[in-house]
């Protein structure tokens, strides 16, 4: 399986229009190669050069393995249209959060699991709820990662 932004690639600065300094909205992602038996897809965006350690930028979870992708804008709603469900990020709402380092040069990874089964999870589970109901049902993973620094901090 595999993942890509139409927004900026691999490894390379997530545009300003991404981040808190811009809209903040979510980028464009692809995939494709999900593998036979998939049921589900889920999504985490994490940066793992936080100063707490680990910060979740984006949690949804029941997308429907058929989707090949996620348009730019996704509203922070319980439940989308497709009925993919949105989780709780690290600042405690729901959606989409862009980057927002507080200093230095961080890594955002879009982490992609593809599931063998519908996950029984309630709207607003936290990354690590998520994690723990994955666990004996992922079927394949893919990641991007795109970089992300404030000028003038």
């Amino acid at each position: 399986m595999k993942i890509h932004s139409l927004a900026f690639k691999e490894g390379e600065k997530i545009p300003v229009r991404y981040t808190c300094d811009g809209e903040n909205i979510s980028p464009s992602l692809s995939w494709n190669e999900v593998p036979e038996g998939t049921e589900t897809l889920a999504l985490i965006c994490d940066d793992p050069d936080a100063p707490v350690g680990h910060w979740d930028h984006w949690i949804l979870f029941n997308i429907p393995a058929d989707e090949p992708g996620l348009p730019e804008g996704i509203p922070p709603e319980k439940i989308l249209k497709n009925g993919a469900i949105h989780g709780r990020n690290s600042w405690g709402r729901l959606g989409y959060g862009g980057p927002c380092p507080p200093s230095g040069v961080h890594r955002y990874f879009f982490r992609l699991y593809a599931m063998d089964e519908v996950l029984d999870l309630a709207v607003g589970s936290p990354a690590e709820l998520l994690k723990k109901s994955m666990e004996g049902h992922i079927l394949a993973r893919a990641e991007c990662m795109g970089r992300y620094s404030r000028t003038g901090i």
